[in-house]
């Protein structure tokens, strides 16, 4: 029977001095990284207090497992995955500045391809990041033998530390949610739940988001979809229909270029143009100057989500991995049935993103990869397939394709960590503070050397008549944890404001009959599946669609970041903060409130449609909505 004057002998004073060693420790860890190693925009003392207090409840209950299940072993054993843990998200935050979520773990298979990117951001003083465990290692089992023999946790123990965890995260969350109301309902916002509830306390809450994930798509009916539609219909604006089937019956060539942001585009450094040739070509065609990238966790997939299907993609993870199996009504396949030869050409294994299920779901024909091309050592560097190649290869498939075709081509070689063969650099690296940013510079200046000459070869050539191009960047290259150094290049502070029109990415449609202007309409990627549509002529009749045609004068002119953030004609909303869209300056917080509430109804819209899969029951919807139409109708004859 246990008794507390049983309990309380000399071995319990050893058995909690280790136990608070061990959870100090990696309670000093955490701390550090959390305050050193994210940013976490910690703005007063109550923040930082918040900080230093919420790694508790985590460490209770992972240590109070470990002993639970398997004494001491279990403790270290806790330590070293708790430490890994850790690990893996500094290594994922360092490239791209957000967190891991469990769908991301589902794409590990990617990590095969990323072996020249996970080499540039493991650095040789995180060697000091896992020292601890070899302490608390000794403090567990490498104690005197006599001492050893007396150190034995009990199970009850185990059980006490991971119970003391619940009253720790409680207090926790109402101290956070005094700072933050509704804390856990801004699930789009990973930093923000991070620095109030801790790293391992928001892995524990996006498992609990992943169930109820899972569960939405097993629950959801065709009843669903009728408000999806409902709220859609209300969106949508009367087509201007200008430059209606300017493009009927072409080919187009969408070029997806990768890493490529807006600020490069007429820069220069040490007195040289970055993108001379694109400089030009934008001149020639129909360009578009506030165009933004609306990606997530999915990045380049992300992008290509939004092209297709004119939906968000989700906050978590990448739709491509978590919902390939989906139903959709996506454009590869509205072109098909309109008898275009649908395709993508990337030189990367057919695997890597999942791309080999997903383009099946979207409706291509046929999907160039890796093993369509002929790729040897002397042609490849980092990710692969050098761009000049790929292109020249890609321009003579087109050549042999039937006609009309629609060919999207992803490009590689701008991507991080951003490196070349020697003899391909044609400007010296940048002179900033940051090395990813300088060599970024020179793989930009590759990248448009190599447009240029596919699209001169492409003038040249049979298709230029009857083909058009489209020409946008996927998403940002330079992230922000680089703002330091993107201050040095364009001369000015980045703050919020300045980091978010740094989202902007270059769109370009070019071809012959294709108008030469500058657009200055706020748009986004979503954007892109009506405006394509419109071109070519041809009646787009799935009704869920979120973008609107970028030529439509009439259109509602607003564009949704996936973190809820948005820009419109007059205002930059950005975290709650109000800014004017021209200046920069921040005006009152409500004037953005209506931007705000509408971009997270948006997106709450899409994602019911991406977690409940409702496509599948689109034409069951498009019925019922029939026949109360034709009631309707009948009730007023009568």
């Amino acid at each position: 029977m246990f008794t507390l004057k049983k309990y309380l002998n000399k071995n319990t004073l050893l058995k909690l001095t280790v136990y608070a060693l061990v959870i100090g420790l990696f309670w000093l860890k955490m701390s550090y990284i959390q305050s050193n190693i994210f940013s976490l925009n910690v703005e007063n003392p109550n923040e930082a207090n918040i900080l230093a207090f919420n790694p508790l409840s985590s460490i209770f209950l992972i240590f109070g497992i470990g002993v639970l299940l398997a004494g001491r072993r279990g403790m270290l054993v806790s330590y070293i995955l708790g430490s890994l843990l850790l690990y893996v998200n500094i290594l994922f935050y360092r490239e791209y500045n957000d967190f891991i979520t469990i769908p991301m773990l589902n794409q590990v298979a990617n990590l095969a391809g990323m072996g020249g990117s996970i080499q540039t951001i493991l650095e040789a003083s995180d060697i000091f990041l896992f020292v601890d465990v070899l302490i608390a290692a000794f403090f567990l089992f490498y104690l005197k033998p006599a001492r050893l023999s007396q150190f034995t946790p009990k199970r009850r123990e185990g059980f006490l530390l991971a119970i003391i965890a619940i009253p720790l995260f409680v207090i926790n969350l109402q101290w956070a949610e005094e700072e933050r109301t509704d804390l856990l309902e801004r699930t789009f916002d990973r930093t923000m739940l991070v620095k109030y509830i801790g790293l391992l306390n928001y892995h524990v809450y996006d498992a609990v988001l992943q169930g109820k994930t899972e569960m939405k798509k097993t629950l959801a009916d065709s009843n669903e979809l009728v408000p999806v539609i409902n709220y859609l219909n209300e969106q949508k604006k009367e087509d201007s229909n200008r430059l209606e089937g300017v493009a009927e019956g072409k080919n187009v060539i969408a070029i997806s270029l990768e890493s490529t942001q807006t600020f490069v585009v007429d820069n220069k450094l040490h007195g040289e143009e970055l993108t001379p040739y694109f400089n030009d070509l934008k001149e020639e065609g129909l360009y578009f100057d506030n165009f933004y990238h609306q990606v997530k966790q999915g990045r380049t997939s992300d992008s290509e989500f939004l092209l297709a299907n004119s939906m968000y993609p989700l906050n978590r993870g990448a739709v491509f991995f978590t919902h390939s199996g989906n139903e959709y009504e996506a454009m590869p396949e509205l072109l098909s049935e309109n008898g275009y030869f649908t395709n993508v050409m990337h030189a990367n294994d057919k695997t890597f993103w999942n791309r080999n299920v997903m383009y099946d779901s979207l409706g291509y024909d046929e999907f160039f990869s890796k093993e369509d091309y002929e790729i040897t050592p002397e042609k490849s560097h980092g990710w692969g397939y050098l761009d000049e190649y790929f292109f020249e290869d890609s321009l003579q498939k087109m050549k042999e394709m039937d006609q009309p075709f629609y060919s999207k081509m992803i490009t590689l070689t701008n991507h991080y960590p951003f490196s070349l063969p020697e003899e391909e650099i044609m400007i010296e690296e940048g002179e900033t503070s940051s090395g990813t940013l300088n060599r970024y510079f020179q793989t930009i200046r590759y990248q448009d050397e190599v447009l240029k000459q596919f699209v001169e070869d492409f003038k040249k050539s049979e298709l230029y008549d009857d083909t058009i191009l489209l020409i946008y960047g996927d998403h940002f290259g330079i992230s922000e944890n680089h703002q330091k150094a993107m201050g040095e290049y364009l001369g000015k502070d980045i703050n919020a404001y300045e980091q978010f029109q740094l989202q902007r990415v270059p769109m370009l449609v070019y071809g012959k009959d294709i108008p030469s202007e500058t657009n200055h309409t706020v748009g986004g990627q979503i954007d892109l599946r009506p405006t394509i549509t419109n071109l070519l002529g041809i009646e787009d009749e799935n009704p869920v669609q979120f973008g609107q045609d970028l030529l439509n004068k009439d259109r509602r002119e607003m564009m949704i970041t996936r973190d809820g953030d948005f820009a419109n004609e007059e205002y930059v909303g950005i975290q709650g903060v109000c800014y004017d869209r021209e200046t920069g300056e921040e005006v009152e917080a409500k004037t953005c409130e209506e931007g705000f509430k509408a971009a997270q109804e948006e997106l709450s819209v899409s994602d019911s449609v991406v977690y409940g899969d409702l496509l599948r029951y689109l034409d069951e919807t498009e019925m019922v909505n029939t026949d109360q139409t034709s009631n309707e109708d009948n009730k007023e004859e009568e």
